[in-house]
């Protein structure tokens, strides 16, 4: 399901409702909370980074399960927004199957590195390049802007073996070098469509 992205006017007025009404005593839905992402503009879809905000400083401490639940949630929604229409429902299942579930072990394996009080500080970018880009969501550190971990797919054309799409990811360890796959999906003999038609 397609999250709904509100004006950011609305956003700060729902969470000063939210907070109004009930005296400080219900925080705001995360959702609510995040800051909006740079623009997708794919050109450099490597370089480009998050600018810190102070509302990390205002996010609700989580633990261990509930970030990796929270961020599997923004991962499959931004995954289905880079697929689109054309290209979701043909690899949804094996998605589902294959690439969902080592994500999940990558995104656990993050949140191992990090002590729980600083897990509010990591968030999901979003806006998944459209075209032929690789981007689907980084990881962000919320506090200071930058890249913890990148998500990306990539088509291939092997010779005489018609469209694979390469799942993978980068990891701020090595300055996003290395390309530490994820899995393959088949697409057919013939060209994909663009990204999140």
């Amino acid at each position: 399901m397609k999250a709904m992205k509100l004006p950011s006017w609305l956003r700060k007025t729902l969470v000063a409702a939210i907070t109004v009404c009930t005296f400080g005593l219900v925080t705001p839905p995360a959702s609510l909370l995040a800051a909006k992402d740079p623009p997708s503009d794919d050109a450099s879809s490597s370089d480009w980074q998050h600018s810190p905000t102070s509302r990390a400083e205002e996010a609700v401490s989580l633990t261990r399960a509930q970030f990796i639940e929270r961020t599997m949630e923004k991962a499959v929604a931004q995954s289905h927004e880079k697929f689109g229409r054309k290209i979701a429902p043909v690899i949804e299942d094996e998605f589902r199957a294959v690439i969902l579930p080592r994500m999940e072990e990558v995104i656990a394996e993050l949140a191992d590195r990090y002590p729980e009080e600083e897990l509010r500080y990591l968030a999901v970018s979003e806006n998944p390049s459209g075209g032929q880009g690789e981007r689907i969501f980084h990881i962000y550190r919320a506090d200071t802007g930058e890249d913890v971990i990148r998500f990306h797919v990539r088509r291939e054309h092997p010779p005489q073996d018609g469209y694979w799409f390469q799942f993978h990811y980068h990891t701020c360890d090595d300055g996003f070098q290395a390309h530490h796959e994820l899995g393959k999906i088949y697409w057919s003999k013939n060209t994909p469509p663009n990204w999140r038609t």
